[in-house]
């Protein structure tokens, strides 16, 4: 049995829901407003998962997108509980235990933002903009639950990819960061590089800082692409 990253990829022409025989966990997007004219491609919500493990830049490539797409960012930092900043501020590794309730908020912030309500004035975003290292793949499956409700929903992982020695140099200049040093090995250890999921990109972030903005945005322009 394929798991959920490895599935083929539905064509975005498609406007039937093929999880109709699923509890609706988005709103259904299908008509637009009260007249109930059917949706076009243009109305296609984008979720964009930022990951990689601590140091990566998951948060200033999340700000890049915000200001690029014009979209909500949610930082992945913010929903971990305090039970879990206390034990990675003393590095003690997360347990898959500890980050089920994460991801779980994570994802429904994302699900929120998307959904029309009074913060954005009933005019959802095009899309929304999550930092999270979903460092194993069964992390990104919680993550993809969040467009199973809705074929107008289609969510994209941004995996920013770069070396150990990279890593740890960035962390360790993170003196504040509840993150340290020592934690980049117990998630380089388990981490599991999203290769060959169809909904995944690669992006190698070693480079200047203009480079990794002008590569980014480069290949989620090139994504987006897909969908015109």
């Amino acid at each position: 049995m394929l798991s959920a990253g490895e599935r083929p990829q539905p064509s975005h022409a498609s406007t039937k829901d093929s999880t109709v025989s699923k509890a609706r966990i988005m709103p259904d997007l299908a008509t637009n407003g009260s007249n109930g004219a059917t949706s076009s491609s243009s109305q296609i919500q984008h979720i964009w998962v930022v990951t990689g493990p601590a140091g990566c830049g998951k948060s200033t490539v999340g700000n890049v997108l915000r200001t690029e797409l014009g979209i909500p960012f949610l930082e992945g930092d913010d929903f971990h509980p305090t039970a879990n900043k206390d034990k990675m501020g003393k590095g003690i590794p997360l347990t898959d235990e500890d980050r089920w309730d994460w991801l779980i908020s994570l994802r429904q912030a994302a699900i929120d933002a998307l959904s029309p309500s009074e913060t954005n004035n009933f005019h959802p975003p095009s899309g929304v903009v999550v930092a999270c290292s979903a460092l194993k793949q069964k992390y990104r499956d919680v993550m993809r639950v969040a467009a199973y409700g809705s074929s107008l929903v289609q969510i994209h992982f941004v995996y920013l990819k770069l070396s150990e020695a990279v890593l740890l140099q960035r962390v360790t200049q993170r003196q504040s960061h509840y993150m340290k040093s020592s934690m980049v090995q117990s998630q380089l250890a388990v981490l599991e590089e999203p290769m060959g999921e169809w909904d995944a990109i690669t992006v190698n972030v070693e480079g200047t800082m203009e480079d990794v903005q002008r590569n980014v945005i480069e290949a989620v322009t090139e994504k987006l692409a897909e969908y015109k």
